[in-house]
């Protein structure tokens, strides 16, 4: 095997954990497999081997994660509406020794969170906290001193720890509450939908500006249960389908128009037996990394409500 080919196989294997990493720093799919392929160009180009390929490669997707968090950072300011990451089927990176903290750091509540962090701190409780890495590994790749990191994983681990979201412990508890509300939802079923959404329950979508919003935010599960439950006859009036499938490693739904166009995911956080939260995203900017995109505006006018 040739040297090139060694390296093509050593990044290979390593791919899934860079793309776990600058996805958790950029909340956004395109651009952490944009970072994973800017590394790969790096490696591929430099003269030497790393005496670690692992560290070479995981310092170098973050510093670039970093850069471009930077630049991100201002677009999201001027961001029409709520900003959500763009939605996560499946993380490729498996770690059992650290499955918790990998699936912690995945859901939206953790990666909106991660965007209250400055860069900076978001890599290194991103490194530290969620991937394991020591202090020496983590100061190499962010550019600063072991004891200035220590303190950058202090400060973003009390912010995390103070707003860290709450779910339901048992997986299967979950999905089988995610399960009942979609079936409810299929129903256009008020009284079901109310019985299974918590009191302070929050409607939250994110459309970017670039698809069809019902609005912003809605609060409280009476209100939040009629508008699902008008919402229903629309997607049956375009034969659209509910899939039920987990959304940043938690319950949810992919919604798709009768020719399997993706309209929208739907993401669930669930504590005590309810829902607490529910985020939908729209906007096709976000969508286009899972499959073809729905025009959600046409889709709209056939539904009558264009």
């Amino acid at each position: 095997m040739t040297p090139d080919s060694n390296r093509v196989v050593e990044f290979e294997e390593l791919r899934p954990l860079l793309f776990s990493i600058a996805y958790r720093l950029l909340g956004s799919v395109s651009e952490a497999e944009d970072a994973v392929q800017e590394t790969w160009l790096r490696y591929e180009s430099s003269p030497t081997q790393p005496e670690s390929v692992r560290a070479y490669l995981s310092a170098t997707v973050s510093r670039i994660a970093i850069d471009v968090l930077r630049s991100a950072r201002v677009r999201r300011e001027a961001y029409v509406g709520p900003w959500f990451p763009e939605p996560l089927l499946a993380d490729p990176y498996e770690d059992p020794q650290r499955s918790a903290e990998l699936a912690d750091s995945l859901s939206m509540a953790a990666l909106l969170l991660l965007e209250r962090l400055s860069p900076l701190e978001r890599a290194v409780f991103v490194l530290r906290e969620v991937f394991g890495f020591g202090f020496p590994e983590v100061a190499s790749t962010v550019g600063r001193s072991e004891a200035a990191c220590r303190q950058l994983a202090v400060r973003a681990r009390r912010h995390m720890d103070a707003g860290r979201p709450r779910f339901e412990a048992d997986r299967a508890q979950r999905e089988a509450l995610a399960v009942r509300f979609l079936d409810a939802f299929r129903d256009g079923d008020l009284a079901a939908l109310t019985e299974l959404l918590a009191a302070d329950v929050q409607l939250v979508g994110d459309a970017g500006g670039k698809a069809p919003n019902w609005g912003e935010v809605f609060a409280g599960s009476a209100n939040v249960a009629r508008v699902l439950a008008a919402l229903m006859p629309l997607f049956a009036r375009i034969g659209a389908r509910v899939d039920p499938h987990e959304v940043n490693g938690q319950p949810g739904a992919v919604f798709r128009d009768r020719d399997a166009r993706v309209l929208s995911t739907w993401a669930f956080d669930v504590l005590e037996g309810r829902i607490q939260t529910i985020r939908t995203i729209t906007n096709p900017d976000k969508l286009a990394h899972l499959a073809p995109v729905a025009d959600a505006w046409a889709a709209l006018r056939e539904a009558g409500q264009g």
